[in-house]
């Protein structure tokens, strides 16, 4: 993959269960300025990873899975390998603190989705 995939509700549980490897989901919205640093951040992150799966939720859009994920400001990062879900990434707008973060959260077992 090269480059961020736009998700949509209807999609967006049959896609992550069916990807390999790692996949982050990115809500976020037209409106937001951080989340367009993090959409350049996340594009520079695929270069330097493009084994990892970028997929970016519409907040604005899709309500559902919004409220579904619990996500109360953007942008927001979550975390799944393998069709499993991990967590939230927690990490500072940069390269080396998201590949951080992921690292941490694949140190421990997969959680119950959202």
């Amino acid at each position: 993959m090269t480059a961020v995939h736009a998700l949509e509700q209807f999609e967006f549980h049959q896609t992550l269960d069916s990807t390999p490897g790692i996949s982050i989901v990115f809500f976020s919205s037209r409106e937001c300025l951080s989340c367009r640093y993090w959409e350049q951040l996340l594009e520079q992150f695929l270069k330097k990873h493009p084994d990892i799966n970028i997929f970016k939720v519409d907040a604005g859009q899709d309500q559902a899975l919004t409220e579904e994920f619990d996500v109360f400001h953007l942008p927001s990062l979550f975390l799944y390998q393998d069709g499993q879900y991990y967590s939230p990434l927690q990490a500072e707008a940069k390269l080396e603190a998201l590949e951080s973060a992921i690292t941490a959260a694949l140190e421990a077992p997969a959680k119950e989705s959202p």
